[in-house]
């Protein structure tokens, strides 16, 4: 008889294992949300705007403030902030936030004189927001469309209007300015009042060099009358020329008569005295 084979018994299949406990399910579950909990805090929902990416605001709904990490109310303001972020999904809304220290061009832009400065933004439509600074209060002014009770920003002092792209150039100007100061003075080594000195010569020759841009383009445009053509001067002058061609056409004339007739020729004075005595005469024959 032949041995059984060794591996007869190894090809039935096998009982599948029984599954973990419930208990150990839920307790493996909460371990990863517990997990997952501290990443997902740490990543804001705030988004940042820059000068380069302001125009997305003209698009969609959002809601935007303005802050300064040295702002005492802005630090008071950023977990409430957080906490609306949170619901931007739900309400369908962006939320972002910029520091005006870092983006100067985008204070001027909107305006900023106080922090932090919340701003509505609908469709290129601009409304500050000035209610109450609570997460319940943001999410109420968004659910509730209570931005319409506000009026929007006039075009003219829109962000997007030329005033104020003047206005950002002029902010980003002066953080120039500074950022220049500051290097001359701690990497350069040069004294505040060599700076200044710097900076009033270039202002000087900045002036003068647009000044002379500006008189160029006005004679330009509006010559002086030195280069005008002289004609009223030729049309006064010109009775005058006539006077003078008669009195050499009347000398002419004179000599080519003869002395006598030149003699014998009665001033005009006389042809008139002349002409009034017959009238004188008749005159007194009436009386």
């Amino acid at each position: 008889m032949a041995a059984p084979s060794s591996y007869s018994f190894s090809s039935a299949p096998r009982p599948p294992s029984p599954p973990p406990p419930l208990p150990l399910r839920l307790l493996f579950l909460l371990l990863v949300f517990l997990a997952a909990g501290p990443a997902r805090a740490g990543r804001s929902r705030v988004r940042s705007l820059s000068d380069g990416s302001w125009r997305e605001l003209l698009q969609g709904e959002w809601m935007v403030e303005f802050y300064a990490p040295w702002c005492p109310a802005c630090q008071n303001l950023q977990p409430e902030w957080e906490s609306f972020a949170e619901w931007g999904e739900d309400l369908e809304i962006n939320i972002a936030k910029v520091d005006v220290t870092e983006q100067p061009g985008l204070s001027g832009r909107f305006i900023i004189t106080a922090l932090p400065t919340i701003y509505h933004c609908k469709d290129g439509e601009f409304r500050r927001y000035q209610g109450p600074r609570t997460k319940t209060d943001f999410i109420n002014f968004i659910s509730d469309q209570e931005w319409k009770s506000n009026e929007p920003i006039s075009s003219w002092f829109g962000p997007s209007s030329f005033l104020m792209s003047s206005m950002s150039a002029l902010f980003q100007l002066s953080m120039w300015i500074r950022n220049c100061h500051n290097y001359f003075t701690e990497n350069l080594g040069i004294p505040a009042w060599g700076s200044y000195a710097i900076f009033a010569f270039a202002t000087l020759f900045s002036g003068l060099l647009l000044g002379l841009i500006m008189v160029f383009l006005a004679d330009c445009i509006c010559p002086s009358k030195k280069h005008r053509p002289l004609q009223h001067h030729y049309q006064r002058k010109l009775p005058e020329s006539t006077q003078l061609l008669q009195k050499a056409d009347e000398e002419l004339e004179e000599d080519d008569l003869p002395d006598a007739e030149v003699e014998h020729r009665e001033p005009p004075n006389a042809l008139r005295q002349r002409a009034a005595n017959p009238v004188a005469r008749a005159g007194a024959e009436q009386s």
